[in-house]
């Protein structure tokens, strides 16, 4: 079992809440998780550990939605992400901690960026040619292998293929369960998932059942586009911190 402080084991515990509410149907989140894993490990230790916790909640959503999946963007997207995940296995067994940090700060922030770009623009004819589903791919793949932050890629592409709310969560579920199953030989590769990493996962896969189903009450409640800026706030915040942790050396 790793050795955490209890403001570490508190932040763990916030962040394993925050993967179950991201995958009951409430975006803007799981980037959120990553960080908060960022700031009590490792950067590239925080990638691996985050993982199993995704799949977990992968599993729940799929289980819940997806009979929903739309396969024919599965099979545009997968082979392109793939490719994606390839390209940032190589890159990020390169990187030191302070330039996995740097990098995820990085993501973070232009990830958080396109948010609120998409959202000025969200009105506006999107279009998506041939280059559109490999560049989505590819950069997803990359984006997911070196900081687990592929959402708002798939937001893009989700809004241009113009999905109702169902086909759209239960094709990202089942999307997100084979690129995360997907990515884990090549996080075990690394040393990046482990037997004492696995362990701490297991301690916390309760508490991302317990988030997704708080998630799926509190989508119910609360305004959707107060609880995304909130998100989205607290996201480059974060991420900031992170760019300023590795400026800092």
């Amino acid at each position: 079992m790793m050795a955490l402080e209890p403001w570490q084991w508190a932040l763990a515990i916030m962040a394993a809440v925050i993967v179950g509410i991201s995958k009951s149907g409430i975006g803007g989140l799981g980037v959120l998780a990553v960080v908060l894993f960022a700031l009590i490990m490792p950067a590239k230790q925080a990638t691996g550990t985050v993982l199993p916790l995704l799949c977990f909640g992968d599993l729940v959503a799929s289980a819940t939605y997806g009979r929903h999946a739309k396969w024919v963007h599965l099979w545009r997207l997968f082979p392109w992400t793939a490719a994606g995940v390839v390209l940032g296995w190589l890159a990020f067994d390169r990187l030191n901690d302070r330039q996995a940090q740097g990098l995820i700060g990085v993501i973070v922030v232009g990830l958080v960026v396109m948010q609120l770009v998409r959202r000025k623009f969200a009105g506006h004819e999107t279009e998506h040619a041939a280059w559109f589903a490999p560049t989505i791919g590819v950069l997803a793949g990359f984006t997911t292998l070196v900081a687990n932050a592929a959402g708002p890629l798939m937001v893009v592409y989700m809004l241009a293929m113009r999905l109702p709310k169902l086909d759209w969560v239960g094709t990202s579920a089942v999307f997100f369960l084979i690129l995360n199953l997907f990515k884990v030989p090549f996080m075990i590769d690394l040393g990046l998932i482990h037997a004492t990493s696995f362990a701490f996962n297991l301690w916390l896969a309760p508490v991302v059942l317990a988030g997704a189903y708080f998630g799926r009450k509190l989508v119910l409640k609360i305004d959707q586009r107060a609880f995304e800026n909130l998100a989205l706030g607290l996201s480059m915040f974060a991420g900031l911190n992170l760019l300023f942790r590795a400026w800092r050396g």
